[in-house]
């Protein structure tokens, strides 16, 4: 499949290509870079034109350069333009231009990633479905998401995330999203925003980019709603709310039930059962509103239910998985990608509401970008009521060291400057029976603590 001509490249940047080439797809490492692919020279920890010759010689269709660099053939087919970033969003815009795709837009505080995954999931049953990877959410993810759209998409998933003012409205202007979803509102990125309004504020500029009549699905539950509600109705979008207090999308309970999490709401005006391969209440709210956004795209609802009920998380984000020792198996449950004091909370209450005979252990990292109160909030989590429900709590980084004083005695585990000082001591503090939290920001390795406890014994199939 030919995603991008020499021709089309050039005049939707503006470039100059140098020969006639055509590309299957777009990478921004070569590590993972596929034959065929444009590999586009971005500016990060390195300069992307470090890596064109390597980039070529591994198969790349071409690269997007904004000049030759050393060690390239005079005839590499190359796309040349002034700026490499202003390039790909070029490509970006051109590729959504040309297609007559529905896109959903997600952001929000927490639950973007697993959201766009539940959408991507449900919609892919229903038509040709493209989604950002990962967490391709900032300057250069979106831009590459939409850069990689097939000319036949019919529905696309595009997640935006932020961690300063004034990101989102750009991103959301080149996705030009039909649904614009906000997940929830919570105090995530406070060294950048003054208060958690702000933070609101800036999550409700996705619906900056909404085209003519578009569709707003807004979170009913959370404090902040008055300031979606009055960006909604002055940029004269269809706002629709999901919730324990909305109408419409309503959710009446969830709970876990054996290894799922089982909810009962009301969707599209009828009354829906949702099964969810993961645990946690907060998966069945995200849920309730990816469906808001399924009837918003005009697919169908009952039909989505039924595909939610096949959807697992992505690695890092709620999987639970079993490992196999001699004395029992462990229930791991790895939420090691990302962390904040709402996520950190849900987190807890699930390891407190798995089901089991075993003890109950979390092994937790810092929380990063917390501004001014990030002690406090650390040290906060010791009176969640979850904590009554976990027999041992293994705090992990700096911060963490002000949650591990707040602990009871009696639940307090170790204390560990880094992840790997945490590894190997895993065989003695965690035995056959046990479920075993792993959760921290991402810059805190929580992924360690993963690997070592898969390491004690055999993985089994994800529940």
């Amino acid at each position: 499949m030919t995603l991008w001509t020499s021709s089309e490249a050039a005049a939707a940047t503006g470039g100059q290509a140098q020969g006639e080439w055509a590309v299957s797809g777009m990478s921004i490492d070569t590590r993972t870079l596929e034959p065929g692919d444009m590999f586009v020279a971005l500016k990060a920890a390195r300069d992307g034109h470090d890596f064109v010759a390597q980039a070529l010689e591994k198969g790349a269709g071409a690269a997007l350069v904004s000049r030759v660099p050393e060690g390239v053939p005079a005839d590499a087919p190359l796309l040349i333009v002034d700026e490499v970033q202003a390039g790909l969003e070029a490509l970006g815009r051109a590729s959504r231009a040309r297609t007559d795709a529905k896109v959903v837009a997600v952001t929000g505080s927490v639950g973007k990633t697993s959201t766009k995954e539940m959408l991507a999931r449900m919609l892919s049953d229903q038509g040709r479905t493209h989604a950002a990877v990962a967490s391709y959410n900032n300057h250069w993810g979106v831009p590459l998401t939409l850069a990689r759209m097939p000319r036949g998409t019919e529905f696309a998933v595009i997640e935006i995330g932020m961690n300063h003012p004034g990101e989102i409205a750009p991103l959301a202007k080149q996705a030009r999203p039909h649904v614009a979803m906000v997940t929830t509102v919570a105090a995530v990125h406070l060294e950048a925003f003054e208060n958690v309004e702000g933070i609101a504020a800036e999550k409700a500029a996705i619906m900056e980019g909404l085209e003519p009549g578009g569709t707003a699905v807004l979170n009913a539950d959370i404090a902040e709603s008055h300031v979606l509600r009055k960006v909604a109705a002055d940029l004269g979008a269809d706002a629709r709310w999901f919730g324990e207090s909305a109408d419409n999308y309503k959710l009446h309970s969830a709970g876990i039930e054996g290894e799922e999490t089982v909810a009962h709401a009301t969707a599209a005006g009828r009354e829906v059962e949702l099964h969810i391969q993961s645990l946690g209440a907060h998966f069945a709210m995200n849920a309730l509103g990816a469906l808001a956004c399924v009837e918003a795209l005009g697919a169908d609802v009952a039909k989505a239910v039924k595909s939610l009920a096949l959807w697992s998380p992505v690695k890092g984000r709620g999987v639970r998985e079993a490992i196999r020792l001699g004395s029992g198996d462990i229930t791991l449950l790895d939420d090691s990608y990302n962390a904040n004091p709402t996520s950190m909370a849900a987190a807890l209450a699930v390891l407190a509401a798995t089901p089991g005979a075993g003890r109950r252990i979390a092994y937790i990292g810092d929380m990063k970008e917390l501004g001014p109160q990030e002690v406090q909030l650390h040290a906060g989590l010791a009176q969640l009521e979850a904590v009554q429900g976990i027999d041992k709590i293994h705090c992990i980084g700096p911060l963490m060291q002000a949650l591990h004083d707040a602990l009871p005695e009696a639940k307090r585990g170790g204390w560990y400057d880094t992840s790997a000082d945490a590894v190997p001591g895993l065989a003695d503090e965690i035995r056959g029976g046990d479920i075993v939290l792993a959760k921290g920001s991402l810059s805190m390795a929580l992924a360690k603590i993963v690997d070592g406890i898969r390491e004690m014994g055999h993985s089994g199939p994800n529940s």
